[in-house]
């Protein structure tokens, strides 16, 4: 048992210290001044592929039309001619015509559908900077022109950015903002620092600079894999360009997000972190500082181990009162008494993406194979 004790002991500690490291990078990042822009600032296309039609639909996508920003277009893309996102999408247009334009993208090009979608999307984009976002994120007016800031830069060619839902209004909503705001973002900002710049990119909006684009091989690249924001932002620092991460976070629109779909959605990404990280996943294993401590002082218990634990629960509650509130989401505040269960559960759900390779994705299951490698092991399979 001293051996456990030991282990335990020391795995309370690394998950403090990355609890504070944590905290101390986000309040670098966050509260840095960025005041330079390039000028001119770059025509902008931005590319939306959508996959049916979500609650607040409207509100998204209406919001990518009323950038304060002086010339950017806005392109949708459906794959199913039957799609109920059709109707809206088409009422966008008419609303926004000379920002706004849809296209059918009914061609299968790869196991992703995702980025069989954007890539034949990308034909008909005008401009010399490509965001690709996702269906269901809402952004205010300054969007574009708080994540074209890096391009001052010329050696960007990649920008990519955090995603919170600001307004969870459910369980599991606030569940996966949480994950997001105390657990994931500070983690880039962690391996941001130790590999002194970012080697991907990640979530739902990721700008490139065409000519980045094109170098590494286009959206074809990830057709036949997962995690396409990932692909594009490590083969583009592989070319030698930066990836650099936008202070701007998203507001992803999880409010309808059960608890069952978002622990279901993080162990997918855990498998797909793994299938393309390799090794650094399980480096994970020092996060989950509060789980040790308590196992700690249950298996263990005595005035010291008593007092570790509260230590860490101490510096991991205001790691993430920080988080929240530099990240500019104050109203997951008020879900401040999930975090326990939101650790306890991130660690099941990290160790449960160390084993299998399979996922469940839109309606299909998937194997995920090193570097995100994906095979399609039942087709048309429909959500139980």
């Amino acid at each position: 048992m001293i051996v456990v004790l030991i282990l335990l002991s020391l795995l309370s500690l690394t998950g403090t210290l990355f609890y504070i490291v944590a905290a101390v990078l986000t309040c670098r990042f966050f509260t840095q001044k960025r005041t330079e822009r390039p000028e001119p600032l770059p025509a902008v296309s931005i590319l939306v592929p959508v996959c049916g039609l979500e609650a607040r639909a409207w509100q998204n996508w209406s919001s990518l039309c009323e950038q304060d920003y002086p010339v950017y277009e806005v392109l949708f893309g459906v794959q199913d001619p039957h799609d109920p996102a059709i109707p809206v999408l088409k009422e966008i247009c008419k609303t926004y015509p000379h920002r706004a334009r849809w296209y059918l993208c009914n061609k299968i090009c790869g196991i992703n559908r995702k980025a069989s979608n954007v890539s034949q999307l990308f034909a008909y984009a005008c401009h010399e900077v490509i965001v690709e976002t996702d269906s269901d994120v809402r952004v205010n007016s300054h969007y574009l022109a708080t994540l074209t800031q890096p391009l001052v830069d010329p050696k960007v060619g990649v920008v990519t950015c955090g995603y919170i839902d600001h307004h969870p209004q459910r369980l599991g909503a606030a569940f996966l903002a949480m994950g997001r705001c105390i657990d994931f973002i500070p983690s880039v900002l962690i391996a941001r620092f130790l590999d002194r710049g970012l080697r991907f990119a990640i979530g739902p909006t990721v700008l490139l600079r065409r000519e980045a684009l094109e170098k590494i091989g286009g959206f074809e690249i990830a057709l036949d894999r997962i995690g396409e924001d990932y692909q594009l932002g490590y083969a583009a620092w592989r070319a030698g360009y930066r990836v650099e991460l936008s202070t701007y976070i998203l507001d992803n629109d999880c409010a309808d997000e059960s608890l069952v779909k978002a622990v279901q959605r993080e162990l997918r990404w855990s498998r797909s972190i793994r299938s393309n990280r390799g090794n650094q996943y399980f480096g994970m294993v020092l996060m989950f500082g509060t789980v040790y401590s308590a196992l700690l002082w249950g298996l263990f218990p005595a005035p010291w181990t008593l007092g570790v634990f509260l230590g860490v629960q101490g510096i991991r509650w205001l790691q993430a009162i920080v988080s929240m509130i530099l990240m500019g989401t104050p109203r997951l505040l008020l879900w401040l008494w999930l975090l326990p269960l939101r650790d306890v559960m991130s660690f099941l759900i990290w160790l449960g993406g160390c084993f299998g390779n399979r996922i469940y994705w839109r309606g299909r299951w998937l194997r995920v194979y090193r570097h995100g490698q994906l095979q399609e092991i039942v087709k048309d399979s429909q959500e139980s």
